[in-house]
């Protein structure tokens, strides 16, 4: 069963559809005793990731999720929480990865913000099983995650190579929308819920 880090910065609806559609069970976490409750759990987010960070701050469960040993998934914001720092508002995220949330440069002369479907670059990762490489996935983001091939797990090449999916440990994270991303985003939120 997937817990949801309900912190007011994550697009719910379309993530929980997605997950019921899959018949995947699902509950929102609130509080940290709460976590106990799922096997896998998944931290979503959309807008600011400034913001998100301070309103995750606040819920005070920030240490918990650090903590966690059980498969844990970032999606878009959600993602860029797990890194060290964003340029988006200058903030400190849970640096769970050493990474850096950058945004993109106008001078690559690209459509910022970066939205629509990409072709990913995808490495042998259970959380892409059945995923062929070079599938798309829906992205919408003005800021990513540079690419280091030590936690990289899956790439995108849009004006530059940043990462579309990294891991370290059990914390993984997608900077595309696999609620979005039609059945290649469905085998892989199927993928998560089936890690151990």
């Amino acid at each position: 069963m997937i817990g949801i880090v309900n912190y007011g910065a994550g697009n719910i609806f379309s993530l929980t559809s997605a997950l019921s559609r899959l018949g995947i069970g699902y509950g929102m976490i609130n509080k940290a005793e709460e976590f106990e409750q799922y096997s896998h759990i998944i931290i979503p987010g959309v807008g600011h990731a400034g913001a998100a960070m301070a309103k995750l701050q606040q819920t005070g469960l920030v240490d918990t999720i650090k903590a966690l040993k059980k498969p844990v998934l970032g999606i878009c914001v959600g993602m860029q929480l797990l890194t060290a720092h964003s340029e988006e508002g200058d903030a400190e995220m849970m640096n769970i990865f050493p990474l850096q949330t950058k945004l993109f440069d106008k001078a690559l002369h690209i459509k910022i913000p970066h939205m629509g479907w990409n072709n990913i670059e995808t490495k042998n990762n259970p959380l892409f099983e059945g995923v062929e490489n070079q599938t798309q996935f829906y992205f919408v983001h003005s800021y990513f995650i540079e690419y280091n091939v030590t936690f990289d797990i899956a790439r995108v090449d849009y004006g530059l190579v940043y990462s579309a999916a990294i891991q370290k440990d059990n914390f993984y994270g997608v900077q595309f929308h696999p609620e979005k991303s039609g059945a290649a985003g469905e085998r892989l939120l199927m993928n998560f819920s089936n890690l151990k």
